[in-house]
């Protein structure tokens, strides 16, 4: 088999490229460990800055995200039981929109599925051959049989413990990375809403996050510890811990009910560096993780999206490779740019182990030049709803 690209992992990131490249007329197969249903059953965050929205469109998918997405023109922070709004609109004249990644991902399926664009799931034992000469060629297994591809070029979308990343020398790569010692214990529940947009909440008890994906499902999140049992959460004792995080109205208007997913994700900050090894590219988790707090890791992976399919087509059509060469330092400056602001969020929001009543006031101080000061607020929201590429 020959291709020009060859993509591995179908989550968003994989899809959005191959369905971009297809659009351009660039041959790509896509590869993916997981099953599709297993693919789809994964539930993510959803807020999508307004560059991500017109991507999506420019790809072809995003009917649906406009019939069922939500648009936030603003964000609300809680600070010991009171609550502060963020203007989006006022101070950037932009917005963001909630809509889960699930949903973004099963309409870049049928996307692909539309466009006749193969996608080989349960392809065990990816290897990579060749990417640092001029004929790589990546092996697998599927249907029980080994098979190769050769192609051009390769595109690691296989997230943070993927197989490309782990397939370049060890002394080639700079990681940076910060393990943040507490978790986000999240549920999904078939509940209204306690608010139309998204809350903070910084309280003595810990960090909460009040979110939604739709008008009749909620997403909650409290700060938990990394010794956390997910077993030893029961859906009563997380609406006992969350309650009391919240102001008073958000309080009157919690719908409590039963879980449909319960899960523990630790917080990391991770970068590494170079995001290109001769022929292989990386994108998404593949080569940056950070913290939820700031809404940024979809986003990120589609901005790496925009610049290697840029830089994949003007190889290709005009045969220029400026956009393939310097790739990596256009996208990593956006990554350096989010993993900054999710850091500061989540430094902010947080109660940390062992903190001092030093750094506890500090923090206070920040909220009361964030929430006093426009500047602040604007170059924060500024962040939050994302640059132009």
């Amino acid at each position: 088999m020959r291709t020009e690209v060859v993509i591995i992992g179908a989550g968003p990131a994989g899809l959005l490229l191959g369905q971009l490249l297809h659009k351009h007329g660039i041959d790509n197969v896509i590869l993916e460990r997981q099953t599709g249903e297993y693919v789809l059953g994964r539930v993510r965050a959803g807020v999508i800055e307004q560059v991500t929205i017109d991507l999506l469109d420019e790809a072809g998918v995003g009917a649906r995200m406009h019939e069922d997405g939500l648009v936030h023109e603003g964000v609300q922070i809680c600070v010991d039981g009171v609550r502060h709004r963020i203007s989006f609109a006022e101070l950037t004249g932009k917005a963001v929109m909630v809509y889960g990644q699930t949903e973004i991902t099963k309409d870049l399926m049928d996307g692909r599925a539309a466009a006749g664009a193969p996608t080989i799931y349960a392809a065990y034992d990816v290897h990579l051959h060749g990417i640092f000469g001029d004929k790589p060629h990546v092996t697998f297994r599927a249907d029980g049989k080994t098979q190769e591809i050769a192609c051009d070029f390769v595109a690691g979308c296989d997230g943070f413990h993927g197989v490309c990343r782990k397939s370049v020398p060890a002394h080639a790569i700079t990681a940076h990375e910060r393990v943040y010692p507490l978790g986000w214990l999240g549920i999904l529940s078939d509940t209204p809403p306690v608010s139309d947009e998204l809350i903070y909440v910084h309280h003595p008890l810990g960090f909460a996050l009040c979110s939604m994906r739709s008008p009749t499902r909620s997403r909650y999140y409290l700060q938990c510890s990394l010794a956390e049992d997910v077993d030893s959460w029961p859906d009563d004792r997380f609406w006992e811990e969350l309650r009391p995080r919240l102001d008073d109205k958000a309080r009157a208007r919690l719908v409590t009910g039963p879980s449909i997913e319960k899960s523990i994700a630790p917080l990391r900050s991770f970068v590494a560096e170079p995001m290109r090894f001769g022929r292989l590219y990386l994108a998404g988790d593949a080569a940056h993780i950070v913290p939820p707090t700031g809404a940024k890791g979809l986003n990120l992976a589609v901005s790496d999206v925009f610049y290697l399919s840029r830089a994949l087509t003007e190889a290709y059509r005009r045969n220029k490779t400026d956009y393939l060469d310097s790739y990596s330092d256009t996208a990593l400056r956006r990554v350096w740019g989010a993993a900054r602001m999710s850091w500061w969020l989540t430094m902010l929001l947080h109660r940390f182990p062992d903190e001092t009543p030093f750094e506890q006031q500090m923090r206070l101080n920040q909220f009361d030049y964030l929430l006093a000061s426009e500047h602040a607020q604007a170059s924060l929201a500024e962040q939050y709803v994302g640059l132009p590429f």
